[in-house]
C-alpha cells in the first residue's frame, strides 16, 4: 500500500454503520476520489477460501496456488486486522469493524501483484461482509462496461469469485486441533533445546477440548453460514477434507478445473466457441481412425500397397535403429508421395502402430539451365519429405 493509499480511520465503536449499502458506498467513495476510477483495477479471479479449524486450509491454500498458477501470496484477513494501517487505527482510538476490514481488504486488492488472481481467506465472515462482497462485485461488473471500448479497457476484466469450503464434522475438528496442539508442544520443545527452527504458534484452542468445539461452532454458525448464502450467485465449491489429502486435492482439482465458459469474456467465449474442444476430438479418434483405414483399402488399395512397401523396406530399418531414443526423422523425395492421400495413409498407419508421425515438405528450387542470352534461369523443384518419427524408446538399465 502506498503512502497515499492510507485508510481513513473508523468512527468510534458505539458509531459503527452495520448497514451494508451505507458502508460499501462509502468506502468505496472514498477509494474512488482517492486514486481515481480508472485506477480502480482490481484481481480478475478471487478464490475465497473459508475451512473449518484442523479442514487443513493453510495446506491447501499452496496447493491451490500452485495449481491455479497464483504467485501471490494469500490475502489473510486476520494478518491484514494486525497491519501497520490496523494498528494505526486502533492507536487512533477507532475499531476495525467491517467497514474497516471492507477498506483495508479493498486498498490491499489494487496492489498490482494481486491483478491477475489471489486467494482471500477469512472474507466474508459477517452478513454485512457478504452484502459489501455481491456490492464489490457489482461494481467490478459496472467498471468493466463502463471502459469497454476503451484503450484501457484490458484493465477492467470479467471478474471469477470462488466460493471454496473445506469441511469436517466437529468431532473430526476437535480431534485435529487437539492434535496439532500436542505436534506445537513437541515442536516448540525440539526448537528450544537444539536452537534450530522456528518456533510453530500455541493456540489456546488447540489444547482446551471446550475451546476447540466453540472455535468449531462459531465457524458453523457464522462463517460458514455466511458463506453457503453466497452458493447461488458465485461458482461455489464445497470440499469434503476429511478424507486423505491425496483425496482433498484431487476434489479440489476437479472443482477448480478451467471452464472457458465461466472465466472466458462471453465476447471472448463467443469467438472461440466454433472451434471444437481437444477432448471432443479425441472422444472418436480411434473410430474414425479404423474408419480411415478401411476407407483407404477400399477406395486406394495400390497407394495403401505402396505406402506399406515403403514402411516397411525403407523406413522401419532406419526407425529400429533409434528404438532406444524414440525420436528419429526421415527425409524422402519418393514421387509416391505427390499423392496428397499417401502422406494421409502414412501418418494413419503409423498412428494404428503406436508411433506418431509428422511430415513437412521442403521445397527448394534447384538451376537446371542458365540462357547466356537473355541471362534467364530455369529451375526445377525439388521436394524433400521430413517424416518426423516418435514412439516410446527403450531404457536402458546399467549396473
Amino acid at each position: 500500500m502506498t503512502s497515499k493509499q492510507q485508510p481513513a480511520p473508523s468512527p468510534p465503536q458505539d458509531l459503527e454503520i452495520k448497514d451494508a449499502h451505507l458502508i460499501f458506498n462509502r468506502v468505496w467513495k472514498d477509494l474512488e476520489a482517492e486514486i481515481g476510477r480508472e485506477n480502480m483495477r482490481f484481481p480478475k479471479e478471487l478464490i475465497l477460501l473459508g475451512g473449518a479449524p484442523g479442514s487443513g486450509k493453510g495446506t491447501n491454500t499452496n496447493f491451490i496456488r500452485q495449481m491455479r498458477g497464483i504467485t501471490a501470496e494469500p490475502i489473510v484477513i486476520s494478518e491484514l486486522l494486525d497491519s501497520p494501517e490496523a494498528r494505526k487505527i486502533k492507536e487512533e482510538g477507532g475499531m476495525v469493524g467491517d467497514e474497516e476490514v471492507l477498506r483495508l481488504l479493498l486498498f490491499r486488492l489494487l496492489e498490482p501483484r494481486f491483478r491477475d488472481s489471489t486467494i482471500l481467506d477469512g472474507f466474508p465472515r459477517t452478513k454485512v461482509q457478504v452484502e459489501c462482497l455481491k456490492l464489490f462485485y457489482d461494481q467490478m461488473i459496472a467498471l468493466r462496461r463502463e471502459f469497454s471500448g476503451t484503450r484501457m479497457a484490458h484493465h477492467f476484466r470479467q471478474p471469477t469469485f470462488h466460493i471454496m469450503v473445506l469441511f469436517v464434522d466437529e468431532a473430526e475438528s476437535i480431534e485435529r486441533q487437539l492434535k496439532r496442539g500436542r505436534e506445537s508442544i513437541a515442536h516448540n520443545r525440539e526448537v528450544r533445546q537444539s536452537g534450530v527452527g522456528e518456533l510453530w504458534e500455541e493456540r489456546k484452542t488447540d489444547f482446551d477440548p471446550e475451546l476447540a468445539r466453540n472455535r468449531y461452532r462459531t465457524f458453523k454458525e457464522k462463517t460458514f453460514d455466511a458463506l453457503v448464502s453466497l452458493k447461488q450467485i458465485f461458482h461455489y465449491h464445497f470440499i469434503n477434507a476429511q478424507a486423505s489429502i491425496d483425496v482433498v486435492q484431487q476434489n479440489i482439482i476437479r472443482e477448480l478445473d478451467y471452464q472457458s465458459s465461466l472465466e472466458l469474456d462471453p465476447r471472448t467465449y463467443d469467438s472461440l466457441r466454433s472451434i471444437p474442444l481437444a477432448e471432443e476430438i479425441v472422444e472418436h479418434a480411434r473410430q474414425e481412425l479404423v474408419r480411415r483405414l478401411d476407407g483407404y483399402q477400399v477406395k486406394h488399395p495400390e497407394i495403401l500397397r505402396d505406402v506399406v512397401n515403403f514402411i516397411q523396406e525403407k523406413m522401419m530399418p532406419i526407425i529400429k535403429r533409434y528404438a532406444v531414443s524414440g525420436r528419429t526423422m526421415i527425409n524422402t523425395e519418393d514421387p509416391l508421395f505427390e499423392q496428397p492421400v499417401a502422406l494421409a495413409i502414412l501418418i494413419d498407419i503409423f498412428s494404428e502402430r503406436g508411433f506418431r508421425a509428422s511430415v513437412d515438405i521442403h521445397r527448394q528450387e534447384i538451376p537446371e539451365r542458365f540462357d547466356l542470352q537473355t541471362g534467364k534461369i530455369e529451375t526445377r523443384e525439388k521436394k524433400v519429405y521430413r517424416i518426423l518419427i516418435v514412439f516410446t524408446g527403450s531404457t536402458i538399465r546399467r549396473g
